[in-house]
Parts: structure tokens; C-alpha cells; sequence
């Protein structure tokens, strides 16, 4: 983590929106920037308290999160990527073909400018911009807020697409059902190692701008090879967001996922419906 460059202050806010505590509740009993215990008095037994804090924090409004996705039916994602991999593009792409078959929505994070939500708002779905400032993550409590400002697309898919960075988002959990990092092929193909906290935690990796490989050295195997040394079970697709080539896998894993959400609401359903059924049939008897 990195408690120095700003992470775990509270700049983080939707751009241009005010917030309205429908979903919600975010109150703060506690200082945003909580204090050390008494009994630490070594700067890395301070630095290993504010952590712990700022995370066991973060986790509970991931877990409100969650909650709030599976009983709406949404199949939550957090893609995570160095800037340039071409995140904003794919989600483009994708809410243009996905739009017109269910819901779907984006958080983006950015330390400044609304630009990406821009982007995602002209393809055709509602976007919101949360701008960290100085912080280089999202976390769960800047997302409950920016839930707030933005149509849920119950029975579809919420893409979160996070600040550029492989350090800080893998420990942080927004209450997503995956971490889908995005790795493209002009960046190395050592990034699963530099970054293996990242790919460890990641469910799904794409390997985008595959259009480029004929004019940049990468070795598409050597990447493949050490991004599963770090995560046995990591799923790989392949694409270019540009072209479109290798999109087809990735758009039905998204369906794929998207079903799942709604086959699990309506277990949840049929359950709560039992129950009231059982507790009717006691008062009639």
C-alpha cells in the first residue's frame, strides 16, 4: 500500500455530481484518516496500523457493496490496468454490443478529468467519474458513493474501471464478483512478474492490442507462461479492442457471467418466497 501518495484520504468524489444517499448509508462515525493505536511507537508498527485500518475499513463497504449487487441481479466487475492498456476503448466496445441485450453501466476512476466517462457515456451507456486527486485506486467507499449518481443496471453488468495502476487495486476490494486486469501488448511481457500481487488477484486477464504484435517485440508465450506461473488459475483471452479480433470470447464470457448474477437473485428469491410461503401456511393453520 502506499499511505504517503494519498491512499486512503477521502478525495475521491463523483465528478460534478452531488451526493444524494439513496443506496447508501456512508456515515462516518470515524476520522477518514484514522489514528494510531496507542501502544505502537515505531514508524513501521504506525504504518502497519493505518493499514490494517484503512483495509478492515474498506472491506465492510465492500461487503455493503455486494450485498447491494446480488439482490439487484448485478454482475459487478473491477478491471485494473497501467494507463494506456486500452481499458476505456474495450469497455466502449462492449457497451455498444451489450447495451442493446441488458443493463450495463461504468465507474471510472481518474485522478482528474471526466474524459473516459465521457467516452462511455457517446457508446451508449450511463457512466460516472470519480476523480481520486492524489490518490492512484479506487476503493469501496468512493464506489458506494458513486452508486448513488448512477442508474444500477440490475438483471446486467457494472463495469468498474479502475485508476491506472497494478499496485494499490489488488488490495483493495470494491465488492466486484472479479478483478479483470488488462494487459496490453506494447507494454512487457514481465508484467505478471513485476506486478504478481495484481495477476494473483486477478480472475480473468486480457491480453489486448494483439493488432499490434507484427510491429512490437513481445513474446506472447513467455507472457502467458509467467502470468500463470503467478496465477495457476488465471483465465487468458486474447484481443484487440481496435479490430475486434478475439472480442467474441470475451463478450460471452460476459454473458456467461451476467446469467450467473441472475441465476443467483433468482435462487435467493425463490428462498425469501419459501419462507413467506412457510410463514403463511403457520398463521393458516
Amino acid at each position: 500500500m502506499c499511505i504517503t501518495c494519498g491512499c486512503g484520504n477521502p478525495e475521491a468524489s463523483p465528478h460534478d455530481h452531488e451526493h444524494s444517499h439513496d443506496h447508501h448509508d456512508h456515515s462516518h462515525p470515524h476520522a477518514h484518516n484514522p489514528g494510531v493505536a496507542a501502544h505502537s511507537h515505531t514508524p513501521e508498527s504506525r504504518l502497519i496500523s493505518i493499514e490494517q485500518d484503512i483495509l478492515a475499513k474498506n472491506a465492510g463497504f465492500a461487503r455493503e457493496n455486494r450485498r447491494l449487487f446480488a439482490v439487484r441481479g448485478v454482475f459487478a466487475l473491477n478491471l485494473v490496468s497501467s494507463p494506456g492498456s486500452g481499458k476505456t476503448t474495450l469497455l466502449s466496445q462492449t457497451v455498444r454490443i451489450l447495451g442493446d441485450e441488458f443493463p450495463v453501466a461504468v465507474i471510472g476512476g481518474d485522478q482528474q478529468t471526466a474524459n473516459d466517462a465521457e467516452r462511455i457515456r457517446a457508446a451508449g451507456a450511463p457512466a460516472v467519474q470519480i476523480n481520486t486527486g492524489k490518490g492512484c485506486h479506487l476503493d469501496a467507499h468512493g464506489v458506494g458513493h458513486a452508486l448513488e449518481q448512477l442508474p444500477l443496471p440490475e438483471g446486467g453488468i457494472l463495469f468498474i474501471e479502475n485508476v491506472g495502476n497494478l499496485v494499490c487495486p489488488a488490495d483493495f476490494d470494491l465488492g466486484e464478483a472479479h478483478k479483470v486486469v488488462v494487459l496490453s501488448v506494447t507494454e512487457g511481457e514481465d508484467k505478471p512478474l513485476k506486478y504478481a500481487n495484481m495477476f494473483a488477484a486477478a480472475d480473468l486477464m486480457l491480453l489486448n492490442k494483439i493488432d499490434l504484435l507484427p510491429h512490437v517485440e513481445f513474446d506472447v508465450a513467455q507472457c502467458l507462461d509467467y502470468a500463470r506461473r503467478v496465477n495457476p488459475t488465471l483465465q487468458i483471452l486474447q484481443l484487440s479492442a481496435r479490430t475486434g479480433e478475439g472480442m467474441a470470447a470475451w463478450l460471452d464470457w460476459l454473458r456467461q457471467g451476467q446469467r450467473a448474477a441472475l441465476a443467483q437473485q433468482a435462487a435467493r428469491l425463490e428462498t425469501e418466497l419459501a419462507a413467506v410461503r412457510a410463514r403463511l401456511a403457520r398463521t393458516a393453520g
